[in-house]
């Protein structure tokens, strides 16, 4: 198999077979491609829409597994890169803004330049709005200043990649996945190929605002201790701060003779404090419950069904 495309889904049901066309359209019936749609608990029937484009082509090539419930995208990535049979494996979206068209581009590149281990694709100019573009530019500039290994500016999941990487990613077993990291991380020679993102063809986002912000967070977390440094720091500054404030009160207290106002100084104190240990414990908390789920080795996901041509588990 030369070629293996990861289509993770989550309330496709419209876009499954416009997808595949497009595909056939592009490559043809080339038997050395094959597609492993991956079901992310769908709301819709977005899984009975897979089983028909398997029974429509009736190919052995055509893959479909079926989560138990969702897991998230990284999860379903992770279930098609473990699936993937392919010489140069492929994550590519089923709405179609990540036109086929694409990887062909990306598998020329990356046969004519064997020093290159991975193709990425990357939003040379983003179509979203200001604002989603603005916290995403913050997040970059945040991450590569915190984190120990780059990241590059709107580089997608989108990208093509030989079996030295996935065997690498398939080694990095964590519960709390963040692809973008992990691909920086396993590191190999990456070529940047700029693309352009289409139109959904139906539907529309999963991404909410709120969903982002857990994902750059996840990302964040992941890959920086940034964040409890940062409570090392602003307890060494609040314990600073606390014996300059602790010193001027005896000198007023004892030099000056100046009555000091217990009450309201006591009050502000223990809110500030209060609220900032808070905030650190927090921050701590957040390392220390993905600990714990990680030494509780839960699976990543769980397969309900798994669909090929004339098989059914």
């Amino acid at each position: 198999m030369k070629l293996s495309l990861v289509i993770p889904c989550y309330n496709e049901e419209k876009n499954i077979e416009p997808f595949m066309e497009c595909c056939i359209e592009t490559f043809g019936n080339n038997k050395n491609i094959e597609y492993i749609f991956i079901n992310d608990g769908s709301k819709d029937n977005t899984f009975s829409e897979i089983k028909k484009i398997i029974e429509k082509y009736n190919t052995e090539n055509i893959f479909g597994i079926n989560f138990s419930r969702n897991f998230g995208k990284e999860a379903a990535i992770l279930a098609g890169l473990k699936k993937s049979k392919g010489t140069y494996t492929v994550l590519i979206d089923a709405d179609l803004q990540q036109h086929p068209k694409y990887v062909k581009k990306m598998l020329e590149y990356i046969e004519k330049h064997d020093e290159y281990d991975c193709i990425t694709c990357y939003q040379e100019k983003r179509k979203e709005k200001k604002l989603i573009i603005w916290l995403k530019e913050r997040f970059y500039s945040l991450i590569n200043k915190i984190s120990e290994v780059p990241f590059y500016k709107n580089a997608s999941d989108f990208r093509l990649f030989n079996r030295k990487v996935l065997n690498s990613i398939l080694e990095m077993e964590e519960y709390y996945r963040f692809s973008k990291g992990i691909f920086s991380y396993v590191g190999f020679n990456t070529y940047y190929m700029p693309y352009v993102v289409n139109e959904r063809l139906y539907g529309t986002s999963s991404w909410s605002l709120f969903g982002l912000f857990k994902y750059a967070f996840n990302g964040i977390v992941g890959f920086s201790v940034a964040p409890l440094k940062l409570a090392t720091i602003l307890g060494l500054i609040t314990m600073l701060f606390s014996l300059i404030y602790l010193i001027i009160v005896i000198i007023k207290k004892i030099v000056v003779g100046i009555a000091i106002s217990g009450y309201p100084t006591m009050i502000c104190l223990i809110l500030i404090f209060g609220g900032l240990q808070m905030f650190l414990l927090g921050i701590i908390g957040e390392y220390l419950g993905r600990v714990y789920v990680e030494l509780k080795k839960r699976p990543i996901y769980i397969i309900k069904d798994e669909v090929s041509s004339g098989k059914e588990n």
